[in-house]
């Protein structure tokens, strides 16, 4: 695959990648939780003078307050309107969204046309391809493989009682495989 489909395709995916978290960054809102807690406890106080005994209950007020944050995800469905629009500045797509939309189309086209040019896979030459299958057979006999047969794209190699097929595709590309002899 061409480097630069490649690369066309990692930007159309970070681009996406980009675009998804703005989005969602962007709808999510924290919602706070406040709980207040108010207890009543009473202090008696008891005084003592002269005979008599005098007690005070004097209340005493403890409020605790604790706010927790959380985030949450608000989902709006959109409502159906009369035919009266109105144009509002605030309530539209946010024009850098618009602009990513456009470099995604634009990356998409480029892709769709390095695509087409390449005309489904580039078919190599005869004479590459032997070339190249002469430079497998040569590897494999360094190895101890001996040239049982050959053809113009397809070679037949033989070690003892073992055989191989040796073959270069219409791209160029050399595989190998056992025989059963």
């Amino acid at each position: 695959m061409p480097r630069s489909i490649k690369l066309s395709g990692l930007v159309i995916l970070f681009a996406a990648g980009l675009l998804l978290a703005t989005a969602v960054a962007a709808s999510g809102q924290a919602a706070d939780t406040t709980t207040t807690t108010t207890e009543t406890t009473s202090i008696v106080e008891t005084t003592t003078s002269a005979g008599t005994t005098t007690e005070v209950t004097v209340p005493v007020t403890t409020t605790v307050q604790i706010t927790t944050t959380r985030p949450a995800v608000t989902i709006t469905r959109p409502t159906t309107t009369p035919t009266t629009t109105s144009s509002s500045s605030g309530n539209g797509t946010a024009a850098w969204i618009w602009v990513l939309i456009g470099i995604l189309g634009a990356a998409l086209i480029i892709v769709i046309v390095l695509l087409a040019r390449r005309g489904g896979g580039a078919k190599v030459p005869p004479e590459e391809r032997r070339r190249r299958l002469d430079g497998a057979v040569a590897t494999w006999a360094a190895q101890g493989w001996g040239l049982e047969s050959q053809s113009a794209d397809s070679a037949v190699l033989r070690r003892g009682d073992e055989l191989m097929l040796v073959s270069v595709d219409d791209a160029g590309h050399v595989s190998t495989r056992p025989l059963a002899s």
